[in-house]
């Protein structure tokens, strides 16, 4: 394979799509188009861990044109199946890249989402889980629809780690790899901060509060999400009348963690946080062709670990780096940018 290697420039500066899942009421769910598909997770299913996952299904989506080429997409962890805004009255969490004429085309495409394990609704406790069951409980909804091979697995933050643990462990399942914003392991700086959100998080738990733990979580995960460029430009610096006010960048992130303290349950939140922090696989297992998507300005999953990656990968495509005010929110932001190199890779790809 071909390798090669650039640099661009940032460019759009869209607000992120909300990431809301819907819940279940059906087995299967007609929306424009969309359908839901419901696996039962057999009973013999058991977490890298040894424990059983207490859910009785993995919940996919289908999206897009019937019997045309698959396409997995995966995000960060507070995504999941619904991927396209106009379908889910604007729940889709990728609209910018998931589209009728988008980089990845619903006229020529069929998207497969699932929702990531565990469900809230089915936790009581956190669950040890691993991008690597996670990727074998896509492979459960792949075997169900008799699909297989995809076309491309497109994995960003999250989905990216899945997306790695995914050809690591079924090598010939998806032709091609498009991993954004994710590398073969967690930077112990980024487990440092995911480590003191999940300690915030289980004291507010234990004093009887577990929504506001919820929220404060979410206030200092947003100031790792983006970058001290962006604060400084949207935030003046002007204090409060008195010591205990709110200065206008905490004005910000307390109404992100309002926003956000009753979307999971502290038991998710712990789990996938944790999750994201064992992930691990070996770069030289992987010989899927992948193309790697970096931003220099990225903090959660810096861009020598991304390097790093893509000096070992056995079967590289191409590796794209670019600046961002964004950081590692980039990839939800920087829609143009990471447009062009969807489409760059989807090129080859018979619909």
């Amino acid at each position: 394979m071909r390798k090669t290697m650039m640099t661009l420039a940032e460019t759009s500066l869209l607000e992120d799509p909300d990431c809301r899942v819907e819940p279940i009421d059906a087995p299967v769910r007609e929306r424009g188009g969309a359908r839901d598909v419901i696996v039962a997770i057999p009973a013999d299913f058991r977490l890298a861990s040894g424990k059983k996952l207490n859910q009785p299904n993995i919940v996919g989506r289908l999206h897009g044109r019937a019997g045309a080429p698959v396409v997995v997409v995966a995000g960060g962890i507070s995504a999941g199946r619904f991927v396209h805004r106009t379908e889910t009255n604007g729940l889709g969490w990728w609209s910018g890249a998931v589209s009728v004429r988008g980089p990845i085309d619903l006229s020529r495409y069929q998207v497969l989402a699932v929702d990531f394990a565990p469900g809230a609704e089915f936790l009581d406790t956190p669950v040890t889980i691993t991008t690597q069951d996670q990727a074998r409980l896509l492979g459960l909804v792949l075997n169900h629809l008799k699909i297989e091979r995809v076309s491309a697995f497109v994995g960003c933050s999250y989905g990216g780690m899945v997306a790695l643990a995914f050809a690591e462990l079924y090598p010939d399942w998806a032709e091609q790899l498009i991993v954004v914003s994710a590398a073969h392991r967690a930077h112990p700086q980024a487990t440092a901060w995911r480590g003191i959100q999940r300690r915030i998080l289980q004291f507010a738990v234990d004093a009887g509060r577990p929504e506001e733990g919820v929220a404060l979580a979410r206030e200092l995960a947003m100031t790792t999400y983006r970058t001290a460029e962006e604060f400084n430009d949207r935030f003046e610096t002007t204090a409060p009348d008195s010591v205990g006010g709110a200065y206008p960048i905490c004005e910000y992130l307390t109404a992100r963690g309002e926003a956000y303290r009753t979307h999971t349950t502290p038991a998710r939140w712990l789990s996938m946080s944790d999750s994201l922090d064992r992930h691990s696989v070996t770069p030289e297992n992987i010989t899927t062709p992948v193309t790697l998507i970096g931003f220099t300005s990225d903090r959660l999953v810096p861009i020598d670990d991304i390097r790093e990656l893509a000096a070992r990968l056995p079967t590289l495509w191409r590796f794209v780096e670019a600046p961002s005010l964004f950081g590692h929110d980039a990839f939800l932001k920087e829609d143009a940018f990471v447009g062009d190199i969807l489409r760059t890779a989807f090129k080859d790809i018979k619909a």
